[in-house]
């Protein structure tokens, strides 16, 4: 471990496992939380809702640590039974207790009188079976109901705990849809898919395990304390000292095997994100000769990860037998003075076989609530997390005080448009008219701002000053729904989801029927490979497309752009991705989708958009040039040099 691991501080711990979980959603949750209380109130606040029935979860656990705590005491009792009756026939039969201690006295047999002075003595009389039966009968009874009362919490609290999870997944889905774009840009989508699905698990294991444990440990422990001073105070101050030793061993072992895991978790995500690297770059690596080299550095890795590994378990796997020593070392300690105490008639034997099994079940509870708080710290970091996702700034809500009242005729117009994603500006005074029915292809280097502008025209982002308006409305007057509802959109990776084509296509107009879809499906080019498939329209596809190429799944997307009828459409370099045979009938599917509507068009190939209305050029955020192809190209600006640069390539 590093000196710069060891100096690590509780935050610093607890920041350091945030980020391994968003490096790499699949790890374990975090495992400390920042603000432990306030965000453990708050987790408790989940179960809010079920108060009258938590109440009585409590009262039935209660109820049962009291039946299996008092049970050792009865069986205490039906010891003494056992023994005083054993001694009673060894007595001569027709003295009273009282004379036959004395004739023991007088026989030199003090340590026996002290003992069976103690007793519950009969002389001559035997073991009393009837009792000795009830007793027995009684402790078979208090165990019986304690498990049934524990066993009914038990379900009462996990349908609790199920309840309130599925409302906060419930929260955190409709969350999700309300954050705003720039959260998912400012996060990487690793922690926030952890935040969703891994910390929502470790908070439902909190509930249903850790904190019903707890409080069943806690009453335990309590109850134990209870019925050993009432035993014997002495034996019982003897059992408490294991208390501090075991936290002394927590503090010192359990703090130093906590840094040792970071250092693991560290080496498990070094290790993991070799081998990522090595398979997602293995034919690069063979090409150019470098197996041997990454061999070695996962060797060198995978040494690290075992070294570190070892630490912590080692210290980790510690804890139990120096917890189980301190338990053996209390138990020897009682046994000798509880011996003692039933020799001098002090204590009775049945009762000192009661206080040596409360001695045994004592630290049962100490190691729950040392596992269990593990458990809980666990669920209130990812419960921490989740309330951060939570607490996060909605969308601002819409202002809607215009309608367009129908389909849009398509007229889009920037004045004075600014925006920046931080300080630094991007977009400043960009002013721009798209007429009905026109094509806008934009052009441009990388981080010129030409995804940005169509984020403006979809209100991913509002803009920083200016105005963007469709047919004369600005579109911030709008509501988002009605305004998204006017534009269809294509991508450069085509998205599919789970289903059936008919379902992909149908995903742009839920409400259209199948000679709806197959009409879309005809227009765009899409019918004709579909129509070769053995299920045709009912052939299920994935996200990644299964069997279906590139080509394909991008005339499926387009498919669906062209049955939600948009009055704006806008493809993001929505041929990137495909050859140049496929890229003729995606262009063919695509000036059919672009018919009588207003397109933008974001193009790499300049052959592309030739046929474009105007092209846009921009750089740094402004539109430097526009005009047609030929114009711009008589130019010999800044688009003559994209397009002498692409040409030369070629």
């Amino acid at each position: 471990m590093s000196d710069q691991t060891k100096e690590l501080t509780d935050e610093q711990l607890a920041d350091y496992e945030e980020k391994m979980a968003g490096d790499n959603y699949s790890n374990n949750a975090p495992r400390k939380a920042k603000h432990f209380w306030p965000s453990a109130k708050r987790l408790l606040g989940l179960l809010a809702p079920y108060k009258l029935a938590l109440t009585f979860v409590f009262i039935m656990n209660a109820a049962s640590v009291f039946l299996s705590v008092y049970a050792p005491r009865v069986m205490g009792r039906a010891m003494d039974v056992i023994f005083s009756g054993v001694v009673s026939k060894q007595v001569p039969a027709g003295v009273s207790k009282e004379q036959a201690i004395e004739g023991m006295r007088a026989a030199g047999q003090d340590r026996f009188a002290d003992m069976a002075e103690a007793m519950d003595l009969h002389p001559g009389s035997g073991v009393d079976f009837d009792h000795l039966r009830e007793l027995i009968l009684a402790v078979l009874a208090l165990y019986v109901l304690s498990a049934v009362l524990m066993w009914a919490q038990g379900a009462i609290l996990n349908k609790l705990s199920i309840r309130a999870v599925f409302d906060l997944r419930e929260r955190v889905e409709a969350k999700i849809n309300r954050l705003p774009l720039r959260y998912f840009d400012t996060r990487q989508r690793g922690d926030v898919m952890s935040r969703t699905t891994n910390d929502v698990d470790n908070v439902q294991q909190a509930l249903q395990q850790s904190l019903s444990s707890l409080f069943n440990a806690a009453l335990t422990l309590i109850g134990i304390i209870i019925m050993m001073f009432a035993i014997s105070w002495q034996l019982a101050l003897v059992a408490l000292l294991a208390i501090p030793l075991t936290g002394l061993v927590m503090a010192v072992v359990g703090t130093r095997s906590q840094k040792e895991f970071v250092t693991q978790w560290k080496a498990t995500g070094d290790l993991n994100g070799h081998v990522e690297e090595s398979f997602s770059g293995h034919d690069v690596a063979v090409l150019f000769g470098r197996t041997d080299q990454l061999r070695t550095q996962f060797d060198e890795r995978n040494a690290e990860l075992a070294a570190a590994a070892q630490k912590a378990q080692f210290l980790s796997n510690s804890m139990q037998p120096i917890m189980q020593f301190i338990s053996y070392l209390s138990y020897v300690f009682i046994a000798v003075l509880g011996g003692v105490k039933v020799a001098s008639g002090k204590l009775t034997l049945g009762d000192a076989t009661a206080f040596i099994q409360y001695s045994r079940q004592f630290n049962q509870p100490l190691g729950e609530i040392a596992g269990m708080m593990q458990m809980l710290q666990s669920g209130v970091a990812s419960a921490e997390r989740i309330f951060e996702l939570l607490d996060a700034e909605d969308e601002h809500a819409d202002q809607a005080t215009a309608h367009l009242g129908g389909r849009a005729d398509g007229l889009v117009e920037f004045r004075d448009v600014s925006f920046s994603y931080t300080a630094e500006p991007l977009i400043r005074d960009l002013n721009l008219r798209v007429e009905r029915g026109q094509t806008a292809a934009i052009v441009g280097p990388t981080g010129a701002g030409k995804t940005t502008l169509v984020n403006l025209i979809l209100r991913f982002y509002d803009v920083d000053s200016g105005a963007i308006s469709l047919d004369g409305v600005d579109i911030r007057d709008l509501s988002r729904e009605e305004l998204r509802g006017q534009i269809g959109m294509v991508l450069q990776d085509a998205v599919l989801f789970k289903g059936t084509i008919m379902d992909n296509i149908r995903y742009g107009r839920l409400d259209a029927t199948d000679e709806e879809v197959i009409e879309a499906a005809k227009a765009t080019y899409v019918d004709r490979f579909v129509r070769s498939l053995p299920d045709g329209y009912d052939t299920v596809v994935d996200q990644d497309g299964g069997s279906i190429s590139a080509g394909e799944r991008q005339l499926i997307t387009i498919a669906r752009a062209f049955l939600s009828q948009p009055a704006l459409l806008i493809l993001d370099e929505a041929t990137s991705s495909v050859d140049t045979r496929t890229e003729v009938l995606v262009q063919e599917a695509m000036s059919a989708l672009r018919s009588n509507r207003t397109s933008f068009v974001i193009a790499h190939r300049l052959s592309t958009i030739r046929d474009a209305d105007v092209i846009l050029v921009m750089q740094d955020g402004q539109i430097v040039e526009q005009g047609s192809h030929a114009e711009l190209v008589a130019k010999q600006g800044a688009y003559w040099q994209l397009h002498q640069s692409q040409f030369s390539e070629d």
